[in-house]
């Protein structure tokens, strides 16, 4: 089953985009490991200091595979969790159907 990662973290607002450029490293080796769906680690819009995070993985095991060699980030700064949770989907299909 894929898995997925969302939710938003919380930072000063003025070391927002310093926190987004810091994971930068993490999201490019993220995207070429085997099984990685997709990843992003982005800016909110609309709220300041909000960092949205987006993992999409092809299984569990590639996760765990993934999060044994994953690189740290280039810049550690304090965050709040403002809900970022795992989903393990048992099924998918289009955003219509």
């Amino acid at each position: 089953m894929t898995v997925i990662i969302a939710g938003p973290v919380y930072v000063e607002p003025a070391d927002r985009d310093r926190f987004v450029a810091g994971h930068r490293i993490v999201v490019e080796e993220a995207r070429r490991h085997p099984g990685c769906l997709d990843v992003s680690i982005s800016p909110d819009p609309v709220e300041p200091g909000r960092v949205n995070i987006f993992e999409y993985w092809e299984s569990a095991e590639v996760l765990d595979a993934w999060r044994a060699k994953a690189p740290r980030p280039q810049v550690r700064l304090p965050f709040e969790d403002g809900g970022v949770r795992k989903h393990v989907v048992a099924r998918t299909s289009g955003p219509f159907d």
